[in-house]
């Protein structure tokens, strides 16, 4: 990850460590289509702001159920070949809020498909959660 210049908070190199190793982690979860450990990392009710097929913003609350359902449908059951090579660009607020803008490639059965989106991480009694969701397209989902 980089960091972008004077972001106004300076991460530690704690800050920053903790935060790529939840990465790690949940794209881990998400390569392998495990949706309730997803799930797991996430800080419901989970805020999400995208805009639909009309070109019209929107936003929503996911419970977790929610959550889980929507992407178990959309990710599948983890039967193909999927891989996502992602560049993230952290911006921390502070030492317990951060928004991570990520340029993604995700390939699925040899298929690219390139992605950019952004999420606001939480952190709490040190362990980071994700609590919005903020990309294009999924609008008419919400």
């Amino acid at each position: 990850m980089t960091l972008p210049a004077d972001t106004g908070y300076v991460p530690t190199a704690e800050d920053q460590a903790s935060l790529d190793a939840w990465f790690a982690e949940y794209d881990s979860h998400c390569t392998a289509c495990r949706v309730e450990n997803m799930a797991d990392m996430a800080a419901f009710p989970l805020n999400l702001v995208s805009d639909d097929s009309r070109g019209d913003g929107r936003s929503a609350q996911w419970d977790r159920q929610h959550f889980v359902e929507t992407m178990k449908q959309v990710m599948g059951d983890g039967g193909q070949d999927a891989s996502f090579t992602s560049t993230r660009t952290p911006v921390f607020l502070s030492a317990a809020m951060a928004v991570v803008f990520t340029d993604c490639t995700m390939t699925v059965d040899g298929e690219a498909r390139r992605m950019h989106y952004a999420d606001v991480l939480i952190r709490n009694n040190g362990t980071w959660a994700f609590q919005t969701m903020i990309q294009g397209g999924w609008g008419d989902n919400l």
